[in-house]
């Protein structure tokens, strides 16, 4: 079965100066929602943001019918390349070992670049600009968005689409269930009625089988790292 996240082309095309009423791709929005829309500065540890930009990626081949998701695997469907640069990489990636099909193999072996992969195509893409900041005794890149209005309306159109109990579209749906997996929801529906979470479990529950299936192994990916953390 594949993952459907958008119901047209229009998604996946991306330009400089996108505005904030055009989404961008899936794995780019999670970027966002993840890091500060001011200071670039991480809203999450480091790993759960990777494995969420690892199954966006995942995600977005998937909705471009490149592969399928299907009991906790993943086989491709379709060799042609995708016209995105990173989603090439992906794909040739998983084509070239056929062996590993473990989704959660593909989530663990993708969050190893998927970090530097997605910023480098928002860069490219004009979306964020690297800044080297002071912190403790050592100093850190960060990636400031370029534009604060495009940054922030990834968790604010998903935000009040949830606090006003609207359905969410396919591509809305996945990057809101990889923020949940990955605990941003509690970012995204601060202050907002306990009813806007229920109703956003609900429209998952409801999510087409591929996608409940993706963000299983995401949660089961995140809860081996934060143990391994532990440990």
């Amino acid at each position: 079965m594949q993952l459907h996240l958008e119901p047209t082309p229009a998604r996946h095309r991306q330009a400089r100066g996108t505005g904030p009423n055009r989404p961008m791709l899936l794995a780019d929005e999670f970027f966002l929602i993840a890091h500060d829309d001011q200071t670039g500065r991480p809203r999450l540890h480091h790993s759960a943001i990777t494995h969420g930009l690892a199954a966006a990626l995942l995600g977005e081949l998937a909705a471009a019918g490149r592969i399928s998701i299907d009991r906790g695997h993943l086989h491709v469907l379709d060799h042609r390349p995708p016209a995105d640069p990173l989603q090439h990489l992906i794909l040739d990636r998983l084509i070239g070992e056929p062996q590993h099909t473990a989704t959660r193999t593909w989530l663990s072996y993708l969050a190893a670049t998927a970090h530097d992969e997605v910023t480098r195509r928002l860069w490219q893409a004009g979306k964020v600009e690297p800044q080297q900041q002071r912190k403790l005794f050592r100093t850190v890149t960060v990636h400031v968005p370029t534009d604060m209005n495009v940054a922030a309306w990834s968790w604010a159109r998903i935000s009040t689409k949830l606090r006003q109990y609207e359905e969410l579209d396919g591509f809305d749906l996945a990057l809101a269930g990889i923020c949940v997996s990955c605990r941003l929801d509690q970012f995204i529906l601060d202050g907002a009625p306990y009813s806007a979470g229920a109703h956003l479990r609900r429209l998952l529950a409801a999510a087409p089988p591929p996608m409940r299936e993706l963000l299983a192994d995401l949660d089961t990916a995140i809860g081996h790292t934060v143990l391994s953390h532990r440990t």
